[in-house]
């Protein structure tokens, strides 16, 4: 998984420069804003793939069928849904000039209900395989991506159309993947069960997309350059998140057998690459915002806090893993509601309320009241968001202990920092180019270093390397 999204910064690169130099910065912040439009209407995507995930890593028979087949119905509705609100949604965001876009992205409604369910089969069994999915829905969009927006020059259509043509052909990989394990029957009992445990679901959902109101309210005070500041400085930082995925197996692990080595692994292969990651990040800071566009040169600050923030949600991702992985409330194929709301697992999905309550009405008061220019609205909003995730992260490691007592490989991540900081003083050393190809090979520079410093004084370091290479030779292998 790790690999495969390593593998799409290149390609995410490609795309993310594809849009950003071919369309203005005020399209540029209506395509994030379609991104935040679309994540209300997508809310209970994930409600009925959570329990699907848990009943199929616990071989409860016919829960894979049954997840894609009501999750596929729950898209239909709130596609209709969208498409009754939309005249108000380009009122309200004063965006009737875009209304093309904004009618086809519901396409995007359906489409990802149905690939959260197919995600949630490949993860109880066969978490690996969502990688090479991945990358199919990266190289397509690359491909289409160009032929739209370069060569048909359709310019913010181009990327929202290109975005929609890849999720269809990865649907379609994934189909042939899960076709053996969609041969059982429909189990309405285990729909049953979900839809009476969904509050709890939807109450987790609802709180995030609570707590990032505050990007739609940067885009309705600040507008859209604003909104364009936030999603160039998030393209860059979002990068660090990857390294959250090399806990991927960690949850289907727990729902079957709780292991504290497995916890203990986990953190520390995060870490190991999160904690370069955002210094390389840091320091490179004004070489990345300008590759994506000159215009956003005034965004260096915005990333520097928001790769922070992105190191506080890898690890707040792992924590957050442990304590729904080791949850047994459910392991019986019986989800009583009450015993839920007892649970850590309740515990967790209400930090996000907790978040939206400070960020909001601080972010409507600094945007209103204080902020003068959209870089300082959009980092002000950055900063908001990265001094409430600090403390969430200490609550949810507070939790996560008290489910199972795992250790911190504390010598491990101070090798990491060391290694990390003879890295970042050679990229502070040299000159920070302005192109991509040079920006790129500083930024593979800066990881040789690390990874040349880390090597020879980290086993962990050195067995997973190792275990790369074996992998990449056995994929070769089986291509031959």
């Amino acid at each position: 998984m790790f690999l495969s999204r390593l593998l799409s910064v290149g390609t995410g690169l490609i795309f993310s420069l594809m849009v950003t130099r071919n369309t203005t910065v005020q399209e540029y912040g209506v395509y994030g804003n379609l991104s935040d439009t679309l994540s209300y209407f997508t809310l209970p995507a994930m409600i009925i793939p959570f329990w699907t995930t848990r009943f199929t890593a616990r071989d409860h028979a016919g829960a894979p069928r049954t997840g894609l087949t009501a999750n596929i119905t729950l898209s239909t509705i709130f596609a209709a849904m969208y498409m009754l609100l939309l005249p108000l949604i380009t009122s309200v965001f004063h965006t009737e000039a875009y209304l093309t876009v904004y009618t086809i992205i519901v396409i995007q409604i359906l489409e990802l209900y149905t690939l959260h369910a197919f995600e949630s089969i490949l993860h109880a069994r066969q978490p690996h395989k969502i990688a090479y999915g991945f990358l199919v829905f990266e190289a397509c969009k690359v491909l289409i991506g160009y032929v739209l927006i370069i060569q048909l020059k359709l310019s913010l259509l181009g990327a929202i159309s290109s975005m929609m043509i890849a999720y269809a052909l990865q649907l379609m990989f994934y189909l042939k993947l899960t076709a053996p394990q969609l041969q059982g029957k429909i189990r309405w009992r285990y729909l049953k069960e979900w839809l009476k445990a969904s509050p709890i679901n939807l109450y987790n959902i609802a709180g995030q997309r609570l707590a990032a109101l505050v990007l739609i309210i940067l885009f309705i005070y600040a507008g859209e350059v604003a909104r364009a500041y936030y999603g160039a400085a998030l393209t860059i930082a979002s990068i660090i998140g990857y390294s959250s995925l090399l806990a991927f197996a960690l949850y289907p692990r727990l729902l079957s057998k709780t292991d504290t080595q497995d916890i203990s692994t986990s953190l520390g292969m995060v870490l190991m690459f999160a904690i370069p990651m955002t210094a390389g990040a840091m320091i490179l800071s004004d070489s990345y915002v300008t590759i994506l566009r000159s215009e956003y040169q005034v965004a260096r600050p915005v990333l520097i806090v928001l790769t922070m923030n992105a190191l506080c949600m890898s690890v707040s991702s792992v924590l957050g893993t442990i304590v729904s992985g080791t949850e047994k409330v459910d392991e019986r194929a019986r989800i009583p509601f009450r015993e839920l709301v007892k649970t850590r697992l309740f515990q967790v999905f209400t930090l996000p309320y907790i978040k939206a309550a400070v960020t909001i009405p601080l972010a409507y008061f600094i945007l209103t009241a204080m902020a003068q220019t959209a870089i300082m609205a959009t980092t002000f909003v950055a900063g908001i968001i990265l001094a409430t995730n600090i403390p969430i992260l200490y609550v949810t490691f507070t939790i996560a202990r008290r489910c199972v007592d795992f250790s911190i490989p504390w010598k491990s991540i101070a090798k990491y920092v060391a290694a990390s900081a003879v890295m970042a003083v050679v990229l502070f050393l040299i000159p920070h180019p302005t192109r991509i190809l040079h920006t790129l090979a500083v930024t593979l520079l800066g990881g040789a270093v690390y990874l040349l410093t880390l090597l020879p004084t980290d086993r962990e370091a050195r067995s997973l390397a190792k275990s790369v290479i074996h992998e990449i030779l056995r994929i070769a292998k089986l291509s031959e």
